[in-house]
């Protein structure tokens, strides 16, 4: 999938947990693109079965999505606290540059990083 679907799946998973019910304007207004983008995004979304938009236009991830959004939220979660541990920068910063770093970083490098966290972080 490409950072911006994974982009797009984070936010509708973020959204969802914070206000129940997610539509594209929500979407659109949370990561400031244009509803047309939206709605392209949500039907390529929706084309690989990782969303389904119900009769009234809120949005809802499927099996396969929430566990993309799952996936892709721990990714930026964990890597947003290794980049605070370690190099000492602000939760601000480490949440910009986890969102970049999430869509590129191996499998490796980020079972590296959660053995990291669970080692050092404080009981």
């Amino acid at each position: 999938m490409h950072e911006s679907g994974e982009d797009y799946i984070e936010t509708i998973y973020l959204l969802k947990k914070k206000k129940g019910v997610v539509r594209s304007i929500d979407v659109a207004t949370e990561l400031g693109f244009s509803r047309p983008s939206v709605s392209r995004a949500v039907g390529i979304l929706k084309e690989n079965g990782l969303i389904v938009m119900e009769d009234d236009g809120s949005l809802n991830l499927t099996d396969e999505g929430l566990k993309t959004a799952k996936a892709v939220y721990a990714k930026h979660t964990n890597i947003t606290k290794f980049l605070m541990m370690t190099t000492g920068v602000n939760e601000k910063i480490a949440e910009a540059d986890a969102c970049r770093i999430e869509h590129i970083i191996s499998h490796e490098t980020f079972k590296g990083i959660k053995k990291y966290i669970k080692e050092h972080e404080e009981k």
